[in-house]
């Protein structure tokens, strides 16, 4: 599996265990509901600039979103 696909898993994971629905995403971080599906299913891709914003949402470390084990 690419790793774009294993981030967006790591993002769908971190955002379902805070309760948010893809949404309540999309609107905090200022991009639409299909985009933040795409990232999700690794088609589309963060800025770093959104996945530092997306990091301090879920209240994860950087470190937590990228890990692929």
């Amino acid at each position: 599996m690419s790793r774009i696909k294993l981030l967006g898993n790591n993002i769908r994971k971190y955002r379902k265990s805070k309760g948010y629905r893809q949404l309540d995403l999309a609107l905090a971080m200022d991009l639409s509901e299909d985009y933040i599906c795409r990232v999700e299913n690794g088609i589309k891709f963060l800025s770093l600039r959104k996945l530092f914003q997306l990091a301090d949402i879920l209240e994860v470390k950087m470190s937590d979103l990228i890990d692929f084990d």
